[in-house]
C-alpha cells in the first residue's frame, strides 16, 4: 500500500465502463496513502475466503482517503478506471461484475462478493498469497466505500493493511471491488496510482520500522503466479524512504497490482501496501 494526496471522489449517477489502458499501496487510489493500493486465478476467483474475525486499524493506501467522499445516487460506486480509482480485484471490468450479478440473481453464485470483509480476506490470502493474514482488525463502511483492516491470525501483530473497496456497479447487490490500500507507516508511492508503466519498474515509498526487509511483486488477476518479484531491500527508521527495481513480463490485464510487503519478526508478512498501475 503507498502514501496518496487526499482527494475528493465525486459521485456519478451511472457507472461507466472501465478503460483498458494498460498497466497493489503501494500505491492505492490517490486517496488512501500512497498505494491505491489484487485473490486468485482469473478476474473472478471462486475460492471461499476465510471467515473474518473483528479487531484495530493500521496503515493504508487508496485514492479517496484524502477527502470525504460523496456516495453516488442509490449507493452505487464511483466510476472505476477513470484514473482516480482502478479496479484491482476480483473483477477486471464492469462487464465481469455485471455477469456475476446475473449469476447471483439466478442461483446465488458466490455470495461472498457482497461481503467486504470476506472480499478483503480473499484478496489478501488468495490473490496476494499472504496466508498468515486471516483476521479482520477494522471495519468501516460508508456508502459505496469500505475500509477493512486485515491482520495476522491470533493476537500477535497489528493491522497489516487497510484494504479499500468500492461497490462495482449499481444496485444493492453491486459486488465489492478492491481499489487499493490506505497507508500510514508503510507506503508505496512510486509509481503513482494508475500510472502507465513498463518493465523494469522503479518502486518506492516510505517506511517506519526496525530491521525491515521489503519484498515487491507485480501481479495480475488472470495469472496465479507473480509477473515479477524483487527481494529484498533492507529498511528502517522513522518515515524513511525506500526504493527498488522490479522486472516483470507476461502482462495482459489492463490493471496490474504492485504489492510491497515486509515482515520477518513474527511472520513472513506483517505489513503490506498495494497500488494499481496500467500497461500501455
Amino acid at each position: 500500500m503507498n502514501i496518496w494526496l487526499p482527494f475528493r471522489l465525486f459521485a456519478a449517477t451511472a457507472v461507466t465502463g472501465l478503460m483498458l489502458t494498460a498497466c497493489g499501496s503501494s500505491g492505492g487510489p490517490p486517496d488512501a496513502s500512497g498505494s491505491p493500493s489484487a485473490a486468485p486465478g482469473t478476474s473472478s476467483p471462486s475460492q471461499s475466503p476465510t471467515t473474518p474475525v473483528p479487531s484495530a486499524p493500521s496503515a493504508t493506501t487508496s485514492p479517496d482517503t484524502q477527502a470525504p467522499t460523496t456516495p453516488a445516487p442509490g449507493g452505487s460506486a464511483p466510476a472505476l478506471g477513470s484514473g482516480r480509482l482502478q479496479p484491482i480485484w476480483p473483477f477486471a471490468t464492469l462487464a465481469e461484475a455485471q455477469a456475476w450479478q446475473r449469476d447471483y440473481h439466478s442461483g446465488g453464485h458466490q455470495p461472498w462478493h457482497l461481503d467486504p470483509d470476506r472480499t478483503a480476506l480473499s484478496f489478501t490470502q488468495g490473490y496476494l498469497g499472504f496466508r498468515d493474514i486471516g483476521r479482520i482488525s477494522a471495519h468501516t463502511v460508508k456508502g459505496p466505500h469500505a475500509r477493512i483492516g486485515v491482520a495476522l491470525r491470533g493476537s500477535e501483530g497489528g493491522t497489516a493493511a487497510i484494504v479499500h473497496l468500492v461497490r462495482y456497479g449499481t444496485g444493492p447487490d453491486a459486488p465489492w471491488e478492491v481499489v487499493g490500500t490506505d497507508d500510514t507507516t508503510f507506503s508505496l508511492t512510486m509509481p503513482a496510482y494508475g500510472a502507465l508503466v513498463r518493465s523494469p519498474m522503479l518502486i518506492g515509498g516510505r517506511i517506519t520500522g526496525v530491521d525491515e526487509s521489503i519484498r515487491v511483486q507485480v501481479r495480475q488477476p488472470s495469472s496465479a503466479a507473480p509477473l515479477g518479484t524483487s527481494c529484498c531491500t533492507s529498511a528502517g527508521g522513522n518515515g524513511q524512504p525506500w526504493k527498488q527495481s522490479v522486472t516483470f513480463s507476461g502482462a495482459r490485464d489492463p490493471v496490474l497490482t504492485v504489492v510491497a510487503s515486509t515482515g520477518g519478526h513474527i511472520a513472513e508478512v506483517e505489513r503490506f501496501t498495494v497500488t494499481a498501475v496500467r500497461t500501455g
